[in-house]
């Protein structure tokens, strides 16, 4: 290794990354000769930034609720800063390289495939030409040359390496890859979603990009149903909901693809749909048997819980009074909560039993997963964890009218331990719901962004900082590394 690559190796230095980002960018200024040196593999310094994956986090790209604590947490906030000022460095850091480097220079528009083949049998034609894959030498001509920056940054989901290349060099996104592959093909393959819009935004280029095949003969479309091996679903995400991510893909490439490209056949005579269903075939039998089995399992909950509030509403706290048959407590606030809460939980429980028997009975086709089941599973949800939080309220009720009637502490801690199961079923599908929630992440950015920009909590955010920044005395040693920097 040599050179300027080096820099572009934080683990061998002790510093910091961000002060490694500035470290490279001022010596790419003062060398400029060293910014085209390549490491052993063959990579470029702008390559390497490309695909590395610390460097173009941002803390705005977080969840809603980290965003939230941003707000609340000093420590939150620091470490907000610090990611946004390492942010800044390597889009910096970025600009600079790419106005310099000529590693992606060199364009290969490709070959125009002419009329897609819609016959089953169109391979065997001559006037429908089938897609060759020419020479490596026709499109290879250095070592490294199609792992460009433009495609490492959106394998990576770079946005802003993108950006800045197809500003500076808007020919570059004519480039196709090894496989005959351009932009469109590669951010589909690794569902690269800002990147994919980014692209589609390109009236000029688009009409083209759209039309291009790779060398098996595959249109953007059918790229949908090609399975990335390299692709880690998120923890929390269940089989049905990454189903429903697919479906969404190819619905969104199907919008940009040419209606006479929605049934072409590439060089195994599978059109795109085809394709998509044999390769989601195995993770739909997943995703029925995950959400068959939540359903089931929720469903029991929710009659269970149906069943203790129903039992609860006629054995009050209390009890009755033997001549009246009125609550001896009716005249207690509590006692009013403590019906209403319970009245809520029985209601909210059975309509959640009703919406996962419709889930249950449902035929599990494709198209039920981009929004049907997806949405009744969180509807569900959410009647369900409404029936155990009115539940909660009803038990604390009773709870307070026990020790006020002068109850033992004995049926208090009887009945609290009987509750249990409800805590721990809460925990258990909490992570489940905030999966589900993620469908409605727009939403949510949306408004707290509306929310953010308002003028009382810009106001109540300055009055916070201020209160904590006059709270705590300054650091001199910090203050002396401020302003060195």
């Amino acid at each position: 290794m040599n050179g300027f690559v080096i820099i572009m190796k934080p683990c061998e230095l002790e510093m910091s990354y961000e002060n490694f980002l500035e470290l490279a960018l001022q010596i790419a200024k003062k060398f400029g000769q060293l910014v085209g040196e390549r490491d052993a593999d063959g990579m470029t310094a702008l390559q390497l930034l490309s695909c590395n994956r610390e460097a173009f986090q941002r803390a705005d790209e977080r969840g809603f609720l980290d965003q939230i604590l941003n707000y609340v947490s000093s420590a939150k906030r620091k470490a907000a800063r610090k990611q946004e000022q390492k942010y800044k460095s390597a889009l910096d850091l970025a600009k600079f390289l790419i106005k310099r480097d000529t590693s992606w220079e060199t364009t290969y528009p490709g070959i125009d495939q002419g009329k897609p083949v819609l016959h089953m049998f169109g391979g065997s034609t001559t006037t429908e030409k089938r897609v060759e894959e020419p020479p490596m030498s026709s499109f290879r001509t250095e070592e490294g040359a199609t792992k460009t920056p433009l495609f490492l940054a959106t394998r990576s989901g770079y946005v802003e390496i993108v950006q800045e290349i197809l500003t500076l060099y808007p020919q570059a996104v004519e480039y196709i890859d090894e496989k005959g592959r351009n932009i469109l093909h590669i951010a589909i393959k690794y569902r690269q979603l800002k990147i994919f819009k980014l692209v589609t935004e390109i009236d000029l280029s688009l009409m083209r990009l759209v039309r291009k095949l790779d060398y098996e003969g595959n249109s953007i479309l059918h790229t949908v149903g090609i399975k990335n091996k390299e692709y880690v679903p998120d923890k929390m995400q269940g089989p049905a909901l990454e189903l429903q991510d697919e479906l969404r893909w190819f619905k969104r490439v199907k919008k940009v693809t040419p209606a006479y490209f929605i049934d072409h056949r590439n060089n195994q005579i599978l059109t795109a749909v085809g394709l998509f269903d044999s390769s989601n075939q195995e993770l739909r039998q997943k995703a029925v048997e995950w959400i068959k089995r939540t359903s089931e399992g929720c469903s029991i909950i929710a009659v269970l819980i149906a069943t203790v509030a129903f039992a609860a509403a006629y054995t009050t706290p209390g009890g009755s009074d033997d001549q009246t048959g009125y609550p001896i407590l009716i005249h207690k606030p509590f006692f009013v909560v403590f019906t209403v809460a319970d009245v809520l939980t029985i209601s909210f429980a059975l309509t959640s039993v009703v919406v996962f028997l419709a889930i249950s009975t449902s035929p599990f086709r494709f198209v039920d997963f981009t929004n049907s089941l997806p949405n009744r599973l969180m509807f569900g949800l959410t009647l369900l964890f409404l029936s155990v939080s009115n539940m909660m309220i009803a038990f604390g009720a009773t709870v307070l009218l026990m020790i006020r009637d002068g109850e033992g502490w004995t049926k208090v801690i009887l009945y609290s331990f009987s509750f249990m199961p409800v805590g721990l079923f809460a925990l258990s599908y909490f992570p489940l719901y905030l999966s589900l929630t993620k469908t409605y992440k727009k939403l949510l950015d949306k408004a707290w962004r509306v929310i953010s920009q308002s003028y009382w909590f810009q106001v109540l955010s300055r009055v916070h900082k201020s209160s904590t920044r006059t709270s705590k005395s300054p650091n001199p040693m910090y203050s002396q590394y401020t302003m060195s920097v």
